[in-house]
């Protein structure tokens, strides 16, 4: 049975978090002596009360709880913060639309970085700082979600990789609050350490904050139109660069950073993956950019640095519109939008520690054609995969595969062009928040029916979190009392 009182009591705290959380915008609000205070206030108030009749109404429940429990609290805490977090847009008007002020605070807490807006600067500060705070505590969420929650309900093998494959790297510590409360200096160090860097590059004390936060979470949400590009600094996109791929590293080997162990991070299978992938694609881009555009070799650099990190991290800055640099280009960054970082981060998309299993299978498999016989054994960091966890990422690809072929589809059958499509969809499973074409990062996904909206919002959901989490949900035998 569903433990609904239990799941009552939970989201209730959790709202109660959310409304701490808007209040903190309020006190922007208030130092910037702006209108949407009260607004902020007003909709804190209303989710502290939501959340007060939820922990009522939980008291006494059962602490048990199972599988069906997990997945239900995980997916709806997702769609109830989007609603509530939704409504300082509508309030005020600034988003006028539900559809596009859902759309715009479901791409925050699933650090996709997608917009709809067409004037960011626009906006007042409180809103600006909520839209980056979002995806903060969304980042934080998926990675307390991954390496903390899964294990608990038994289902990390299924919805990441097996536990056998990366334990070490699922549970440093053996009490799970310890490793959260680790995981929690990670996270703000790295912020905090962003912030001071910003600040030194001539970026003042709010929007070093904003950048930072979107920046650790691999959200991407910028205070201004034309994200990093508008700061035309290259000192900006260097330090950004940096803290984009250190935010796309699993946070569990700063741990082990911290504990001494460097031998544990410098063969770290998954880490030498991502990094020699992020490199070969930087060298790629950098060849490309200085033989077909006026840039020299330092910018064309530079730019390539970012713009890849940024989507293969899939964190969303821009420093230059891509959609200038041609077609050979544009294939290029479509396919880094489906890679992803490393486990245990805060970035979407496949992650790299599915792709190295991926490649090992394969060239395991080109072995056995010469030697039908061998007993050949696939391992990471030293660990054995199972048959299991392998059939179990074949399935995930596959499967990831099918859904983005679905949204490309559907996407198009609502009139959207091709280009658009693909980039929008592949973005949203993605978490990367830049698309191509019409949506690439020189405007915004406005321009988008309504219907893609909510189908886009749909999927940064399901990608976000690791789409089995969310399609369980929609099996007859998940609702079945045995």
């Amino acid at each position: 049975m569903i433990n609904l009182k239990m799941i009552c009591k939970i989201m209730g705290i959790l709202v109660l978090i959310e409304a701490v959380l808007l209040l903190c915008c309020a006190g922007i609000s208030l130092i910037y002596q702006e209108d949407v205070l009260n607004d902020f206030l007003m909709v804190a108030a209303g989710s502290a009360l939501l959340g007060g009749i939820l922990v009522l109404i939980g008291k006494g429940a059962s602490r048990q709880i199972n599988r069906r429990d997990g997945y239900l609290i995980v997916a709806i805490i997702w769609l109830l913060f989007s609603a509530i977090g939704m409504l300082p847009f509508l309030i005020n008007g600034y988003i006028p639309r539900t559809v596009d002020a859902f759309f715009e605070t479901m791409s925050g807490f699933t650090t996709t970085g997608a917009t709809v807006l067409d004037n960011i600067e626009s906006l007042p500060h409180g809103l600006l700082f909520w839209r980056s705070l979002t995806q903060w505590t969304g980042g934080m969420g998926i990675i307390i979600f991954t390496i903390a929650v899964l294990p608990i309900f038994g289902i990390g093998s299924m919805q990441l990789f097996a536990a056998e494959a990366v334990g070490q790297h699922s549970k440093p510590h053996p009490r799970i609050n310890v490793t959260i409360k680790w995981i929690w200096y990670i996270y703000l160090i790295l912020t905090a350490t962003q912030v001071i860097f910003l600040l030194f590059g001539g970026m003042d004390i709010f929007d070093s904050v904003c950048h930072s936060f979107s920046t650790v979470s691999t959200g991407g949400f910028s205070t201004k139109q034309t994200s990093i590009a508008y700061y035309h600094s290259p000192y900006i996109e260097y330090v950004t660069s940096i803290f984009i791929i250190l935010a796309g590293i699993n946070f569990t080997l700063f741990f082990y950073l911290a504990k001494g162990k460097i031998k544990k991070v410098l063969f770290d299978g998954e880490l030498k993956w991502f990094l020699r992938s992020l490199i070969a694609f930087t060298a790629i881009f950098s060849v490309a950019l200085y033989y077909t555009t006026p840039m020299g070799a330092e910018e064309s650099f530079r730019k390539a640095l970012l713009q890849v990190s940024s989507l293969h991290t899939t964190t969303g800055f821009t420093s230059a519109d891509y959609m200038t640099w041609g077609p050979f280009l544009w294939v290029m960054l479509g396919i880094i939008m489906f890679l992803g970082a490393c486990s245990g981060s805060a970035s979407g998309a496949i992650k790299s520690i599915r792709l190295l299993i991926l490649s090992k299978m394969t060239k395991n498999e080109f072995k056995r054609m010469v030697h039908p016989n061998a007993v050949l054994p696939l391992k990471v960091n030293k660990i054995t995969i199972s048959p299991s966890v392998q059939s179990s990422i074949l399935l995930f690809v596959l499967i990831y595969v099918v859904i983005f072929t679905i949204g490309w589809l559907a996407m198009m059958a609502m009139g959207v062009g091709n280009m658009e499509a693909f980039g929008t969809v592949i973005s949203s499973m993605s978490g990367v928040g830049k698309g191509l074409g019409l949506c690439g990062p020189a405007h915004s996904w406005n321009c988008l029916p309504d219907g893609g909206k909510w189908l886009l919002s749909f999927l940064m959901l399901i990608g976000r979190l690791e789409l089995f989490s969310v399609l369980v949900l929609f099996t007859p035998q998940f609702w079945k009392k045995r």
